[in-house]
């Protein structure tokens, strides 16, 4: 324990950091985004809280994205972020100024705030079986970007996707038929392929999974004037990307 010499400039020193919650040594971390930063070329423990307005003003699509790369290396190294919930729900709750928005399957081996190691009132999430884009969905996200202000729509597909396998062999039943069919699209790219085209055919179900998401992708730009626009304007970005099942690796897919 620091003895504080009272009368001494040392004194006031030592007891101007306690109070400033830094010990002797440390820096303040300067914090823009909600994440704490590398400071004096040392990096600093990491720091998780729910951002502000101002931050999410701040950041741009492209720092966004940066964002959900840097936490999925994270998560495929297994040095997730430790996170007080507790206090995050008690600050998250009178607002939301999340950074992005992920449209992603609904497969339960996809926790996708851990993909991206992200924490309460970062990210909006939407899912459904085959991450494909409808009407409710592109309101979901046009009140993510347009309302509360998120900078990065971000569509995840995976591999081994049932509901693209599903789609490939034709299934019929009840109203998976018809969610399907939304999927098919990705399915009939692919007329020339030579090869299997059954779901057995583990190139060809990742070809139709990308497909599907570069498909969704574009499908929110002609579906979404709101969102077109603003991507035009800068405001945001809209990209897809595929998750490798047994890494948990996200990669992203160019248009």
């Amino acid at each position: 324990m620091v003895k504080i010499l009272p009368g001494t400039i040392l004194g006031y020193c030592v007891l101007s950091l306690m109070v400033c919650g830094c010990g002797p040594g440390e820096t303040p971390v300067a914090q823009t985004d909600g994440e704490s930063k590398e400071v004096a070329g040392d990096v600093q423990p990491r720091v998780e809280r729910v951002l502000t307005q101002a931050e999410q003003d701040q950041l741009t699509p492209d720092q966004v994205l940066e964002t959900l790369r840097d936490g999925n290396q994270r998560f495929t190294s297994g040095t997730l972020t430790s996170r007080d919930h507790s206090k995050q729900v008690r600050e998250a709750a009178l607002g939301q100024f999340p950074k992005a928005v992920i449209l992603s399957c609904v497969d339960s081996r996809i926790p996708v705030e851990d993909v991206f190691d992200r924490g309460i009132g970062d990210i909006f999430v939407a899912r459904v079986a085959g991450n494909f884009e409808n009407t409710d969905i592109l309101g979901s996200m046009e009140f993510a970007c347009k309302v509360s202000g998120a900078k990065l729509v971000f569509v995840l597909g995976h591999e081994s996707c049932g509901a693209v396998r599903g789609a490939i062999d034709g299934v019929e039943l009840g109203n998976i038929t018809e969610m399907l069919a939304n999927i098919r699209p990705a399915v009939d790219h692919f007329t020339d392929y030579e090869g299997d085209k059954t779901s057995s055919n583990k190139e060809f179900v990742q070809m139709v999974a990308k497909q599907n998401v570069r498909e969704t992708v574009e499908n929110i730009r002609t579906y979404s004037p709101i969102l077109k626009q603003m991507e035009a304007d800068g405001d945001i970005k809209i990209v897809g990307g595929i998750y490798a099942m047994e890494t948990g690796e996200v990669e992203l897919l160019q248009d």
